[in-house]
Formats: C-alpha cells, sequence, structure tokens
C-alpha cells in the first residue's frame, strides 16, 4: 500500500513540475513546488515505514531509492521531451530510409541515404504510395510502367515516343501528367512525369519537375532535405 501511495504522490509532483500554475494554489511558486515534492515523497516513505513494522529498513531504503530513480527519470524525460523525439525520428529514419523525418512548422522532409547507396523516397503519387529514388540528373519525375498503373494511369493510351537513358540502357518513354505527387508531406499537383516501358526502369525516380518546384534541397553525405 506504501508503494501504491508513493506512486500515486510521484504523479501528482510531475503534474505540479509540468503546470506553472498549479503551485500558486497553495501560494507556492513552480520552482518551489518543484523543490517541495521530493522532500514530501521522501517524508511520505519513512512515515508509511513507521506503521509498517514487518518492512526491514533495507527493503524501505531500496523502495526509496527505486521511486527516486523513476521520479528522475521521469522528470528527465519530460524535459528533454524534444531531443528524445528527435533522436526517436532519427532511429526511424534509419530503420525506414524511405520514410521522411517531418518537421511541418519548418516545411522541411528529411530521408537517410538507404544501404544501397542511394536517397529512397516513398512518395503518394495520386494517392498511391510509390517507392522512388532522388536523382537530379532526371529531367522529370519518372515513372515504371507498374507504378503508373498502379497510381491510376491509363498506360493503353499513351503514346511510348521519348527516346530516355536509363540504368538499364536505352528506352521508350510516354508523357504524362500527375493529378497529384507528395513527398515527406510536400504535395504538387499537375507535374509533368514520364512513364517508362516494361522493364526499361527499375525503380521509379523522383526527377526534376517536382524538385525544380522546392525552395531548397541539400544533400550531405547521408541526409537529404527537402525544404517546400
Amino acid at each position: 500500500m506504501i508503494f501504491i501511495g508513493l506512486a500515486l504522490l510521484v504523479a501528482v509532483g510531475l503534474a505540479l513540475m509540468i503546470s506553472a500554475d498549479a503551485g500558486s494554489l497553495i501560494g507556492l511558486s513552480q520552482a518551489q513546488t518543484a523543490q517541495l515534492v521530493p522532500l514530501v515523497i521522501i517524508l511520505i516513505v519513512f512515515a508509511g515505514g513507521l506503521f509498517a513494522r514487518r518492512q526491514k529498513a533495507s527493503v524501505l531504503l531500496g523502495g526509496v531509492a527505486l521511486w527516486v530513480g523513476l521520479f528522475a527519470v521521469a522528470a528527465l524525460t519530460y524535459a528533454y521531451r524534444d531531443e528524445l523525439l528527435g533522436v526517436a525520428a532519427r532511429v526511424a529514419g534509419e530503420l525506414q530510409p524511405g520514410v521522411a523525418v517531418v518537421d511541418s512548422e519548418a516545411g522541411t522532409a528529411l530521408f537517410r541515404r538507404g544501404m544501397s547507396g542511394h536517397f529512397e523516397v516513398t512518395a503518394t503519387v495520386n494517392g498511391h504510395q510509390t517507392p522512388m529514388i532522388f536523382d537530379t540528373g532526371a529531367s522529370a519525375v519518372v515513372l515504371t510502367l507498374a507504378d503508373a498503373e498502379a497510381a491510376g494511369i491509363d498506360t493503353a493510351g499513351l503514346r511510348f515516343t521519348v527516346p530516355v537513358s536509363t540504368a538499364n540502357g536505352t528506352g521508350l518513354a510516354a508523357r504524362t501528367r500527375l493529378k497529384s505527387i507528395s513527398v515527406g508531406g510536400i504535395e504538387r499537383r499537375n507535374v509533368t512525369a514520364f512513364v517508362t516501358e516494361a522493364s526499361a526502369l527499375d525503380t521509379s525516380l523522383l526527377g526534376m519537375t517536382f524538385l525544380e518546384t522546392l525552395s531548397r534541397y541539400s544533400v550531405t553525405q547521408n541526409s537529404l532535405e527537402l525544404v517546400d
């Protein structure tokens, strides 16, 4: 029962520390309230120990140390919550290179370099998720035939008359327009794109018809940043 009551006190203590006005209810400032909370907890624990005669002193002191440690971890986690969220986002980016770390306030999307050495990007084309590779050498967004069909493009009505050079050699592509393309929360509409013939391209490319609409994009050794 002592530890249950102590857990409740820790929760109340955290609430008091987080709220700037809570201490004023008892005539204390936020800083004074924060300093008072640990002292109150320690006093309650030792007072409870007087009634729990069956508990050894070592057990009581161990419990105090445990809850003080938990209290400290909770306080540090709250104080450094922004930094911890940033670290978590970086870890997620490493595990899933195609998924962007988005800062909506700054209008940026950050991608990590994949194991293949390329910057893999998960785009949404006409509402369909499409894996792409960032490629400034591509004059336009280029879709594989399969990705174009998955995005709802009528490939049967396209005219494959534009010669293109790809990693698989030369081939033909057809010009089209995308209703929408979104990368890391950055959306553009009515974007010019090309659709290649079957087997002409292994992965769709995020090319210049999208990139040139950005205010800035930058590449470092292991990261790609797109700025809306």
